[in-house]
């Protein structure tokens, strides 16, 4: 049960304020919107997870939430009349004699179980008001904060417009000493009906787990300044040390990283991240010593649980991680078996390991320059020490991206990356690194969705706790075309990496491919929120925004696209729609001379979307001659999607040894 937000005053303040969200499994999108709403008004939200079997810890949750709060507001639709869930929550309230609020989003009849309970509720019909005024009649229902301002965050707000209240004020800030919201099953109603198709807000605000942890960067606190390489890599090593450890859930690195810099309330940290617990620290380098310091802070209360600093030479580096992640098992009070915790040998040399560090942190601009440098500095650790696991991996990793993001000729990269993978898990068969490259090979380079499955299921078995394993999986359920369990598994992705915009960018896709444009959209704006310059972002939302009917949007985003070949065949792919085909065709044109060599699948995309299927499996059987990498998309790629019922291309998806 989540604790209040620390607030406390004497003269009218709220001492404590929290949500309680349940909702079916396959509504966590609008589950996560509403919340994200809450949160933003300076309620803290606590989500029953739908998809877990009820038991006697899961019910008592429940219960206590239910018995604690002054109001229990209801979503009520269609399919909240036909849940179990919904009868069963409102019973218990009201027998409780708890104030009931019902936000009513449609006319569907009731249940004569819940006219019962409803009968002296109060009633806020959406549909009538709008949302604005709905949530301003739900603040004057509840009582407000009489220090806080309006607000409406842009996800509801757009929805008022939606529902023919545009020129409606601001939602109020609702507060309680506690507020229980229950999301039916109906909520998905309520999602398709008023998330917003321009400013919509994407899942990314699930249940807080107790044994939750986030890892932020360590702080540079050396004299020059120059070892913020050395403060990502003992944080990212630590991270891969507690996402060893199972029963621990642990936030992956690109959510956490985005703290970087930022000095944050580490609450706010905790609420964003879904984390509990955040590790925080800080380095400092000097010759061959230095003093890491390190702290365990809960991020509901705001208390040190736990602080060390540690004097060592760099050489002990790694016995002094495994140290930090021992100390963080032992003050989670979590059972784990002495193999998750052994303790490593010394550096063996320390001039390794800081090249590995430094490879790490080049590479971390994901642009040509930064690539190649890291793979110089890895082949680098390679050569001076033959026996790293670590350093082949990295440069396994480093070639694959390489490979993925077209810097490189297909075959060239993942050959070499398959190679140094390869030599990585003969080093150290346990390398989880070397696994998820091999994975990632088997369904970029190899099209072989058996052996990228085992990988993932090495990954996973090794780090159960790591976001990797699940983004891995979740694409290869995208790949093969199995949406429901794609769209599962992105969002439990989600739920250990909420600010990771490749995640939301698939999750875009895998909604677009299951005809849930709103919600598609909502999620490649959120990956731009969160990295306004991502490569393919724009070129995504504006395929979206094409598919949905608003052509000039899309042109908008095709011009703001930051990848050039992406910009390339957008531009000439929304002027077709526009009917300006002389502009397409020039496009085309430039596409074809510039990215021929690397990226025919691109090529493939604009005859597709144009209706010029001959051409369009022409270039298709280039890309697979070449290896293309984005090929991978193929079966679940917008502009293709004309080629559906292709003869040609069914015979093309099972020469990939994809289903048709």
């Amino acid at each position: 049960m989540a604790e209040g937000d620390g607030m406390d005053s004497t003269s009218g303040g709220v001492a404590s304020r929290t949500v309680f969200l349940s909702y079916a499994s396959h509504d966590t999108e609008i589950a996560n919107t509403v919340c994200r709403e809450l949160e933003s008004c300076g309620i803290r939200c606590w989500i029953a997870p739908r998809d877990v079997a009820p038991g006697a810890l899961y019910a008592d949750a429940i219960v206590r939430a239910i018995n604690e709060s002054k109001v229990l507001l209801i979503v009520l639709s269609q399919s909240a009349v036909a849940s179990s869930h919904v009868g069963r929550e409102l019973e218990r309230a009201a027998s409780k004699r708890k104030q009931i609020i019902a936000l009513r989003i449609d006319t569907a009849p009731l249940s004569p179980e819940l006219e019962y309970f409803l009968s002296n509720s109060q009633w806020i019909d959406v549909a009538a008001l709008g949302m604005s005024a709905a949530l301003t009649k739900l603040a004057d229902a509840v009582g407000r904060d009489s220090t806080a301002s309006p607000k409406i965050t842009p996800a509801l707000g757009a929805a008022a417009t939606h529902i023919g209240n545009a020129a409606g004020g601001n939602g109020k800030r609702v507060v309680a000493a506690a507020v229980v919201i229950i999301v039916a099953i109906g909520a998905a109603i309520l999602a398709m009906r008023f998330w917003p198709s321009s400013h919509g807000d994407a899942p990314a605000v699930t249940q807080i787990s107790d044994r939750s942890i986030a890892v932020l960067p360590f702080a540079d606190m050396s004299q020059k300044k120059d070892q913020e390489y050395f403060g990502d890599g003992m944080a990212e090593e630590i991270l891969d040390l507690l996402a060893k450890i199972p029963g621990l859930t642990v936030i992956g690195r690109t959510s956490s990283f985005q703290f970087k810099g930022k000095n944050e309330d580490l609450r706010k940290i905790g609420i964003a991240l879904n984390a509990a617990y955040v590790l925080e620290g800080s380095v400092r380098n000097s010759g061959d010593q230095v003093r890491i310091t390190a702290q365990l802070i809960d991020t509901k209360t705001g208390a040190h649980e736990w602080s060390e600093t540690y004097d060592r030479p760099i050489g002990d580096v790694l016995r002094l991680q495994d140290s930090i992640a021992a100390a963080v098992v032992r003050e989670l009070q979590l059972t784990v078996a002495s193999q998750f915790l052994t303790s490593r040998a010394a550096v063996k040399d320390p001039e390794v390991y800081d090249l590995i560090l430094r490879g790490r942190h080049v590479a971390d601009h994901w642009d040509k320059a930064g690539l190649e440098h890291a793979a110089t500095l890895f082949q680098q650790a390679l050569d001076r020490d033959p026996t790293s696991a670590e350093a082949a991996a990295e440069l396994a990793f480093t070639y694959y991206k390489l490979g993925a993001d077209s810097f490189l000729e297909s075959v060239t990269a993942f050959e070499q990356a398959k190679r140094e993978a390869a030599n990585a898990l003969r080093l150290d068969p346990q390398c989880v690194l070397g696994h998820l490259v091999l994975s990632r090979i088997n369904m970029a380079y190899n099209w072989d969705w058996s052996a990228a499955e085992r990988e993932l299921g090495e990954v996973t078995k090794l780090a159960p706790g790591s976001a990797d394993g699940l983004n891995g999986k979740a694409l290869l359920s995208t790949t093969l075309g199995h949406w429901e369990d794609a769209l599962r598994q992105m969002n439990a992705a989600l739920a250990i990496g909420p600010l990771d915009a490749n995640s939301f960018q698939y999750l875009g896709l895998i909604q677009a491919r299951r005809g849930h444009l709103p919600e598609a959209e909502a999620a490649i704006r959120r990956a731009l929120e969160i990295r306004s310059t991502y490569a393919y972002a724009h070129y995504y939302l504006g395929l979206i925004l094409l598919k949905s009917g608003n052509h000039d949007a899309s042109l908008a985003e095709m011009q703001k696209e930051t990848a050039d070949d992406g910009k390339q065949t957008g531009l000439a792919i929304v002027n077709y729609a526009l009917g300006r085909r002389r502009e397409s065709d020039a496009w085309l044109a430039r596409l074809i001379k510039d990215h021929a060599a690397v990226d025919a699948f691109e090529i493939a995309e604009v005859y597709a979307f144009r209706g010029q299927s001959d051409q369009a499996m022409d270039w298709l059987e280039r890309a697979y001659n070449q290896k293309d990498a984005a090929l991978y998309f193929v079966k679940f790629d917008l502009p293709l999607a004309s080629l559906d019922a292709d003869p040609r291309f069914k015979a093309f998806l099972k020469k990939m040894n994809l289903p048709e």
